[in-house]
């Protein structure tokens, strides 16, 4: 993570930044270590997110390997950090590429080193499709970058089509871009096979666009049960090989375009989409070579609520398979100070909604500590509880009558539920060891 390619104003850090001492003069992200900073400490002021430098490590290990051992490539979802130095961590991890949600997103990951790019999501406006043509150009070409994004209807392909000539591309004998059809049935995608395929017949010829594979995702529809999340997946895979065995009989991928890209999966249940991208011993036989391409995205600080509540029955599931088990580890804490105990039961924290994630669930108390105790001197609270968030409050609460709560002044460690959401609220974060002393740094670009 000690790198110094990004821009400038990315590898500083100063009182500008929220959780940044306000008297402590501007230093370079990869001199933060030598500060001597701790969380139990008065270096830094809370509320304050931080990143456990071992999970993260075990994060990154552990999926780079899942995905090698299923035979499919790891595309992480860069939106869920946003941050350069994690995007560089997971390429240098050995990462196919990096999966983005915007074009905005897509330049910041070509900037972080990627050079092979998923764009999850429809494109279709003159601004983002000469952006991209942009990009492609200054990374060295079609030859040096790929990239693709998602495409759903014909509306889709007629206004790509009308902007092209406009942008002088075909006058330019510029490239085509690849794209995947998208299937679908909660969000975004296709949802009848026969308009998926009639799109695929249209971009056989399209003057713009070229196509590379197909694309779905099923996060939104997955439960945690695994009986249902396993018949969900089985329609997944109908769905995917019957437009692939429908698209390879008329030939409508084009030689160059091989091996067929097929994308999906979301953090949730991976280990049931990894065979329907590789395509399992049930899958009839393929003429075409095919790519998988998985992109989860919070797995690399994984959560304390959601995703923990999917990843235990996931664990089953692959310890029943002999693939090992799911042991990814929480490593995003958002650290408090205890404002006010006004009533038996109650404290009010200094973190509220604009400081840690609420749109999955109200985050967990993790830690207790105070200013007083040695690095790394912490305790797990017992019997504690968030009941709500204000903008800049959480309220802690638990029972008086079977356990005790927190003196004001004391620190509370919140472990959120969703990641994505409480990396948006900041725009630094301190990487803490064992012993919760800072020995790095990342920042994230949400613009």
């Amino acid at each position: 993570m000690q790198t110094e390619q990004h821009h400038p104003r990315h590898e500083w850090l100063g009182p500008w930044l929220k959780g940044y001492p306000a008297k402590q003069p501007p230093i370079r992200r990869s001199d933060i270590a030598q500060q001597g900073w701790t969380l139990q400490g008065q270096d830094l002021p809370l509320p304050l997110a931080v990143i456990r430098q071992a999970a993260l490590d075990h994060n990154l290990a552990w999926m780079q390997n899942f995905a090698q051992q299923q035979g499919v490539a790891l595309a992480p979802h860069g939106k869920t950090t946003m941050s350069p130095q994690l995007f560089e961590r997971q390429l240098q991890a050995g990462a196919w590429g990096l999966t983005f949600a915007t074009v905005y997103q897509l330049r910041q990951g070509l900037a972080a080193g990627a050079r092979r790019v998923l764009l999850a999501n429809q494109v279709f406006s003159a601004h983002d499709l000469s952006t991209l043509l942009a990009l492609r150009r200054e990374h060295g070409g079609a030859q040096a970058i790929e990239m693709a994004f998602f495409v759903d209807s014909q509306a889709q392909l007629d206004l790509i089509e009308s902007h092209w000539a406009l942008l002088g591309a075909t006058a330019a004998g510029e490239a085509r871009l690849d794209v995947l059809i998208e299937l679908g049935s909660s969000r975004c995608g296709v949802r009848h096979s026969a308009d998926a395929l009639a799109l695929a017949q249209r971009l056989r010829k399209h003057p713009a666009l070229r196509l590379r594979g197909v694309a779905f995702y099923e996060g939104l529809e997955a439960s945690g049960d695994s009986g249902k999340d396993q018949a969900l997946l089985k329609g997944w895979q109908e769905r995917v090989e019957a437009l692939l065995a429908q698209i390879e009989q008329a030939g409508l991928i084009e030689t160059e375009a091989l091996p067929l890209w097929v994308s999906g999966g979301g953090s949730a249940v991976f280990d049931l989409v990894a065979p329907v991208l590789r395509g399992d011993a049930q899958s009839p036989p393929r003429a075409w070579p095919r790519l998988g391409l998985l992109r989860p995205g919070c797995y690399v600080c994984h959560d304390h609520g959601l995703y923990e509540r999917m990843r235990l029955p996931m664990d089953e599931r692959l310890a029943a398979s002999a693939l090992g088990r799911a042991t990814l580890q929480a490593a995003l804490e958002v650290w408090t100070e205890v404002l006010s105990c006004p009533e038996p039961g109650l404290a009010l924290l200094n973190a509220g909604r604009r400081d840690v994630s609420f749109d999955q669930g109200w985050p967990l108390p993790v830690w207790h500590s105070t200013r007083t105790n040695a690095p790394g001197q912490r305790t797990r609270p017992q019997g504690w509880l968030i009941s709500g968030l204000n903008d800049q409050h959480a309220y802690l609460r638990w029972d008086p009558a079977q356990s005790s709560g927190p003196a004001v002044g004391d620190l509370v460690a919140l472990g959120p539920s969703h990641p994505c959401s409480t990396f948006d609220k900041w725009s630094w974060m301190p990487v803490v060891d064992q012993d919760d002393r800072v020995v790095d740094a990342i920042t994230t670009q949400f613009g």
